[in-house]
């Protein structure tokens, strides 16, 4: 029987994300052995801390003792809330623990914001990880040698996984049963707790957020630049000889800055607007691809599609709330 903890650190927890880990994984077991299996996993809630109480004291749980767990075979990561920095500080004691139970063969995932203290062990250096795109400025502030890929829903390499923001860690949990169960068991649990079985991306719920805490003034104007003149063709040779800056040293010091290239950034803040006409205009694609300055429909699609994961059509139907035009 393999053993599983949910792991309670010690500081302010999405308290959904532990819950519902346990549910569908207790319901998936329930299921194996109503089809006539033998118990598969034993699931435990455990951490240093002897009760922990949010929300204003109306919810509290009470784990396992840590220190009596000697080995586990899934070590499972809820979703910090908020202040990372200290979570990290208050919880050495639960990441050497974790750290530990890694070496002697475990596998660990970390949902949403828990990535955090699964990159504290050191054991996501180097690998590929995401979180919650909201969080992505602090996680890699905190964790530059990490490759954090925030349009990923889940990730996984060895024995390590991590996945997205807030309620897409259901999905993270039914890769776990199909991973420790099978198939038809992760498609009934998709089946009962209405859960998209096929979801990959985070990207559609993506908001993307002007990079502008950097302090370079120079490359502050460059963005206030694009972002007023977004339906207009861009020359950033031209930007660059406004700003007296080489066209080279302006790409190095916009990608250190930002994180993106000057075009990256550039179609970020196009779509970033597109959406938003999108989500509550009722003007057609060709009317908003005008707007943020594409008049090839062909790329812009593409672009569209690449930063969000969706066609722009798919993306007006599923998130506009008024009738649309065709």
């Amino acid at each position: 029987m393999k053993q599983v903890t949910i792991v309670v650190p010690n500081g302010h927890i999405n308290l959904s994300s532990l819950t519902g880990s346990y549910e569908i994984l207790t319901r998936a077991n329930q299921y194996w052995q109503k089809a006539g299996n033998k118990s598969l996993i034993e699931i435990r809630i455990a951490g240093f801390v002897k009760e922990l109480n949010w929300d204003a004291g109306f919810f509290s749980v009470y784990p396992t003792d840590i220190k009596k767990i000697r080995k586990t075979d899934l070590v499972i990561i809820p979703s910090l809330s908020y202040d990372y920095d200290q979570v990290i500080k208050n919880n050495k004691e639960l990441i050497d623990w974790i750290n530990e139970q890694y070496k002697g063969g475990a596998e660990i995932a970390s949902i949403c914001t828990g990535a955090f203290l699964l990159a504290a062990t050191g054991l996501l250096e180097g690998k590929t990880c995401s979180t919650h795109w909201n969080a992505a400025n602090d996680f890699r502030r905190l964790f530059p040698n990490v490759l954090l890929q925030t349009d990923r829903l889940i990730t996984s390499a060895q024995g390590i996984y991590t996945n997205g923001g807030a309620y897409s860690f259901l999905n993270l949990i039914l890769f776990l049963v199909e991973k420790y169960f099978d198939r038809q068991t992760a498609v009934l649990c998709s089946k009962v707790f209405q859960i998209d079985i096929e979801r990959t991306s985070q990207s559609p719920f993506f908001i993307f957020q002007a990079q502008k805490n950097h302090g370079d003034d120079l490359i502050c104007r460059a963005q206030t630049y694009m972002e007023e003149n977004l339906n207009e063709k861009v020359s950033f040779e031209s930007l660059a000889s406004k700003l007296a800056i080489s066209r080279r040293n302006f790409d190095r010091r916009f990608i250190k800055a930002t994180g993106n290239t000057p075009v990256e950034y550039l179609q970020r803040v196009k779509v970033e607007f597109a959406k938003k006409m999108l989500e509550k205009g009722r003007k057609n694609i060709f009317e908003v691809m005008d707007e943020v300055g594409y008049s090839d429909d062909k790329a812009f699609r593409e672009v569209f599609k690449k930063i969000t994961g969706m066609s722009p059509l798919n993306y007006r139907a599923k998130f506009n709330k008024e009738p649309v035009m065709a």
